[in-house]
C-alpha cells in the first residue's frame, strides 16, 4: 500500500490516543483474530472475566467478527486531539451520518449486507447508539481496570516517536514506527505479507493520525477510506513488558547490587509507569516507590519524562543492560 503524503499532508500528521480503538481491538483478540502473543496475558484475563459475565454485543460483534478482511472504519474515527477519553471517542461515533455509515457497510460487505449490516444501514441513528452503549459496556469491563498501565504505554510511545521526528525527520519517524513501514520522497510505502501495489485515491481529509494500540495486532493497520481523518494503528513500544511488569523476578546481578525492592522497581519499570502505578503493582507505598526512584535516576539506571498531567518513570538502556546480567 502506498499513500501520498507530501509536505502539506506531513505538516498536518499527528499522534493520538484511542481507548476506542483498544476497545474495537481487544473484542477481535478475544474473537481470535490477528492474536499478539505479548497480550496472551491480558487475553487469559479477559476470558475469564467474560466467562463469568458475557457481554452482550448483538449489535457490535457481526461488525468486527466475519469472514471479511476489514471492518467498518465508524467504528474507531480518528480522535480529534492527542488524549482522547472514550466519551469522545463514542461521541464522534454518533456523529457519524447515515449516508457515511451506509458506505462503510458497503465498502466492507458489498451490496448484499448480512443482518446486522442490514439492519444499521436501514436505521443508522438507533443503531450506532445500540453500538455505542455495547462498545462503552466492552471499555468498562475490558480496558478501564488497565487503563492507567495501558495509558502509560501510549503516553511513552508518543513521547519517544515525538525525539524520533525531532532527531531524524519524518524519514526517521516512519523508519522506526514499524518495520512494515517507510517514507520517502512523499510517499509513505507499508510492506509485508499482505502487500500488494496501490495508491490511496481517497484518503481522508488532512494528514494523517498516528494511533499507538497496546491490545491490536502485531502489524500496522491504515484506514484509508473514511470520512475523518486516515487513520495509521501500530503496535506501541512497550507492550511485551506491560503484562509481566511486576512479575517477573530481576536478574542476580541487579539484586545484589541494589537489594530486593529496587531491583524489583526497576524490572517493572521496563513498561512505563507513574509512581502510583508502581506502588499499587508493587504493593507499596508511594512514598517508598519514590525514595527508591530517586536512588535509581541519580544511579542512570531510570529516567522521567512528563506526559500530559502525568510524570512517567522508564528504564534507561544503563538498566536494561544490569536487567540482562544473570
Amino acid at each position: 500500500m502506498t499513500i501520498e503524503l507530501g509536505v502539506a499532508e506531513l505538516a498536518a500528521t499527528r499522534f493520538a490516543i484511542s481507548p476506542l480503538s483498544e476497545t474495537v481491538a481487544c473484542l477481535q483478540q478475544v474473537a481470535g483474530r490477528d492474536r499478539h502473543a505479548v497480550n496472551l496475558p491480558w487475553l487469559r484475563w479477559a476470558q475469564d472475566e467474560l466467562g463469568r459475565e458475557p457481554l452482550d454485543l448483538a449489535r457490535t460483534w457481526p461488525l468486527i467478527v466475519n469472514d471479511r478482511r476489514s471492518w467498518p472504519e465508524f467504528l474507531v474515527p480518528a480522535p480529534r486531539d492527542q488524549g482522547a477519553s472514550i466519551e469522545d471517542d463514542l461521541a464522534a461515533v454518533l456523529r457519524t451520518t447515515a449516508r457515511q455509515v451506509r458506505a462503510s457497510l458497503r465498502r466492507v460487505f458489498g451490496d448484499d449486507l448480512p443482518d446486522a449490516a442490514a439492519a444499521l444501514a436501514a436505521r443508522p441513528a438507533a443503531g450506532l447508539r445500540a453500538i455505542v452503549a455495547e462498545l462503552r459496556a466492552a471499555h468498562d469491563r475490558l480496558v478501564a481496570p488497565h487503563w492507567p498501565r495501558i495509558r502509560a504505554v501510549l503516553d511513552a510511545d508518543v513521547a519517544h516517536r515525538a525525539r524520533q521526528l525531532a532527531a531524524g525527520g519524518a524519514e526517521r519517524l516512519f523508519a522506526d514506527l514499524h518495520p512494515d513501514l517507510r517514507w520517502s520522497e512523499g510517499w509513505l510505502r507499508l510492506a509485508g505479507e499482505r502487500w500488494r501495489p496501490e495508491r490511496v485515491v481517497n484518503r481522508g481529509p488532512g494528514g494523517l493520525v498516528l494511533i499507538p494500540v497496546v491490545l491490536g495486532p502485531s502489524h500496522v493497520l491504515i484506514k484509508k477510506s473514511t470520512s475523518t481523518q486516515t487513520t495509521v494503528r501500530y503496535p506501541a513500544r512497550g507492550t511485551g513488558a506491560l503484562w509481566t511488569a511486576g512479575t517477573r523476578p530481576p536478574s542476580g546481578s541487579a539484586v545484589r547490587l541494589l537489594g530486593r525492592p529496587r531491583a524489583e522497581l526497576l524490572q517493572a519499570l521496563c513498561s512505563p509507569a507513574t509512581t502510583t502505578d508502581l506502588a499499587r503493582a508493587l504493593g507499596v507505598t508511594p512514598s517508598a516507590v519514590s525514595q527508591h526512584l530517586g536512588v535509581l535516576r541519580d544511579s542512570g539506571l531510570v529516567a522521567r519524562e512528563r506526559a500530559g498531567r502525568h510524570v512517567l518513570y522508564l528504564t534507561t538502556a544503563l538498566g536494561a543492560a544490569l536487567l540482562r546480567r544473570s
